[in-house]
């Protein structure tokens, strides 16, 4: 064999060689490469609700006696001291001693609770002229650079609550007023009629400006006394119920930023918590897991023309602001895993996983804050899995 075939089977032989050896080498782990980064994060708790409308008055019969049908639907616009019920009085007589004296006690009492609303507005009023003084301050303070453009934000809203609270007030006068016309009602018509004389018609009136949100009874016939005919409510002064679990409610507090999404617009609604309830109840998940939930009472301070199409009874999505911040290290949370008990993560050196422990702050659904740990732009694996230790060969995927 000549020296030239020699050499060609020893190159062949090394070629093979080094071939077997490549392919018995290991290869690198493909991994989803995720970069530690800065932006805004929202820590938020996301609970379904409904919309009600905040201040409802019901229309109910002074006395007992027949009622006329009514034309009024639900949703018809009614005017204050509009009449929207005849109430025509049966021939017995409908009071005794006892409930004369009784309803002369009521109309007291009645007399007593519109002095106590008309206090109340007054003392709304008062707040809103103050707030609208402060609102002027402020904004001139703001205009000048004294003070920061988030404490105009904050005196809006403080005037816009008050305004709100005054509307409520006047409506409360307007309905205690009604409470106590309805009580002079029944004793004014209370007496039979003489047969010789045309029937008396007890004439029932919208106690504030609105629209009918519920017909109790449309048809003519017999009613008794106190019995609830008609509710009128204001559709402007809408608020939202939601029902939280009570381990989250701990973590809310009145004045709390809340977004309603999904609730039909293109875009969410400012909100804020007015009042958590003090008293949790018991209620049945869809997975049969008995809960402890609270109601929360939102106010939505996003402006009117926003949301009028909203009616009572709505669905919407609450999502409660725990904690926001807009220069933000994170990283997403499928990026985390537990190494005793810190929480570590796989950052890419040299095209190798290296196990790195990481201080955690605070956590979204998706992202997790990050103390400290690891650097902005630096990247790790974002799905580690049980096949990747420290030190492995690893290459991004495209």
């Amino acid at each position: 064999m000549n020296r030239g075939r020699w050499l060609m089977l020893m190159i062949v032989g090394g070629g093979m060689a080094a071939g077997i050896v490549y392919g018995l080498k290991p290869r690198p782990a493909l991994v989803e490469v995720a970069t530690a980064r800065r932006g805004p994060l929202l820590v938020s708790i996301i609970e379904e609700g409904k919309t009600r409308v905040r201040d409802r008055f019901l229309v109910s019969a002074p006395v007992g006696g027949h009622l006329r049908r009514t034309a009024l639907k639900v949703g018809d616009a009614v005017r204050a001291g509009q009449e929207v019920l005849w109430l025509d009085p049966m021939p017995s007589p409908v009071l005794d001693p006892r409930s004369r004296a009784e309803i002369q006690a009521r109309i007291a009492a009645a007399e007593a609770a519109v002095e106590t609303a008309r206090e109340q507005s007054h003392l709304a009023e008062a707040e809103v002229r103050y707030r609208e003084t402060e609102l002027a301050r402020v904004r001139q303070l703001v205009a000048s650079g004294t003070i920061p453009h988030e404490r105009l934000d904050q005196a809006d809203t403080e005037e816009r609550k008050a305004a709100a609270a005054l509307r409520s007030a006047r409506f409360q006068v307007e309905a205690v007023r009604h409470d106590l016309e309805a009580a002079r009602a029944a004793l004014s018509y209370s007496a039979a009629q003489d047969g010789s004389a045309p029937a008396e018609t007890v004439v029932l009136r919208a106690p504030v400006a609105g629209r009918v949100l519920k017909v109790f009874q449309e048809s003519e016939g017999i009613v008794n006394a106190a019995e609830t005919l008609l509710e009128i409510g204001n559709p402007a002064a809408m608020e939202v119920e939601v029902e939280i679990l009570s381990s989250d409610a701990v973590a809310i507090a009145a004045g709390s930023r809340v977004l309603l999404e999904r609730w039909g617009g293109e875009q969410p609604l400012d909100a804020q918590v007015r009042r958590i309830e003090p008293v949790a109840f018991t209620k049945v998940s869809a997975l049969g897991v008995e809960e402890q939930r609270v109601l929360a009472i939102l106010d939505i301070v996003s402006p009117v023309e926003l949301w009028r199409s909203l009616g009572d009874g709505y669905r919407v999505e609450a999502r409660f602001v725990i904690w926001e911040g807009n220069d933000v290290l994170q990283i997403p949370n499928t990026a985390l895993f537990r190494v005793g008990n810190d929480w570590a993560v796989f950052r890419i050196e040299n095209a190798r996983a290296a196990l790195r422990r990481v201080q955690l702050g605070h956590r979204s659904g998706l992202q997790s804050q990050v103390i400290d740990g690891l650097a902005e732009g630096e990247q790790i694996i974002a799905h580690p899995g049980e096949g990747i230790a420290e030190g492995d060969r690893v290459r991004p995927a495209e």
